[in-house]
């Protein structure tokens, strides 16, 4: 089993659960949300120490546009509050932040925060965090081939599209929180080769000790990428022309909120 310090881990998370463990409690839905925030700078602190260089996590779909509008409002206010006061930690910890995604449909100045946050934290090398905001991974998959241009479309100039920031696209390690299993449209491409971890530990009290069960568990896989064991192929290898389904596992001892 390989070392979690020796790693350099493309680690994607889709905090779900915020509404659902809100409402358990009989708190509004953003009472949820907000406590997301805390959850993801609890895991943002200590990935770097888990062997994770880059953390991209769903933060707005393309279809969240479709809940209440007070709600998204509210997320929208969150994600302003967060670009203006978490930025300044971030440098300081050595946390580069970018966004993916869409910033055209985006409220009146947020893209400009975005575009701030990105520029002042661009020398941090400790973690890259990418927030997908109004993201699609299928219209990000769409948009890269356009820009691809006219002539053979390859799965190397599609990947380099799809690489914001210059982050390694692939992903080791998908987790979704709150007990759901599927990706919700949430890097397609670059989750092809991606293990998959299910818990129903909702976004909320998502804590340290379970993103290290999560990456136990990934330690403990066999990612083969297509070859066969014993082959002699490397374990690590990553060919283009390979098709290997997702492995899924569920764990959690949360209930489903």
């Amino acid at each position: 089993m390989e070392s979690q310090a020796d790693c350099d881990l493309h680690l994607a998370i889709i905090m779900d659960g915020n509404g659902r463990w809100a409402t358990a409690r009989g708190l509004p839905r953003t009472t949820g949300h907000h406590a997301g925030v805390e959850a993801l700078r609890r895991t943002v602190e200590c990935a770097p120490d888990l062997g994770i260089s880059t953390l991209t996590v769903y933060a707005f779909s393309a279809d969240n546009w479709r809940r209440p509008a007070i709600e998204v409002s509210a997320l929208m206010s969150l994600l302003r509050r967060y670009l203006r006061e978490e930025v300044a930690r971030l440098v300081e910890a050595g946390i580069r932040l970018t966004a993916i995604g869409r910033r055209d449909r985006l409220p009146d100045g947020l893209s400009e925060l975005i575009d701030r946050a990105e520029t002042v934290s661009a020398g941090g090398a400790k973690l890259h965090l990418r927030l997908a905001i109004d993201y699609s991974g299928r219209d990000a998959i769409l948009a890269a081939a356009a820009a691809c241009g006219p002539g053979p479309l390859t799965r190397e100039a599609l990947s380099r599209r799809l690489s914001a920031g210059g982050a390694n696209p692939d992903v080791d390690l998908l987790i979704r929180t709150g007990g759901e299993q599927r990706l919700s449209d949430f890097l397609l491409w670059e989750a092809a080769y991606a293990e998959l971890y299910f818990t129903d530990v909702p976004w909320p009290d998502f804590g340290p000790d379970d993103l290290r069960r999560a990456l136990h568990a990934f330690h403990g896989r066999d990612r083969r990428f297509g070859a066969v064991p014993n082959s002699g192929a490397p374990a690590a290898a990553r060919p283009a022309e390979a098709d290997r389904p997702a492995v899924v596992a569920r764990a959690g001892t949360g209930g489903r909120t």
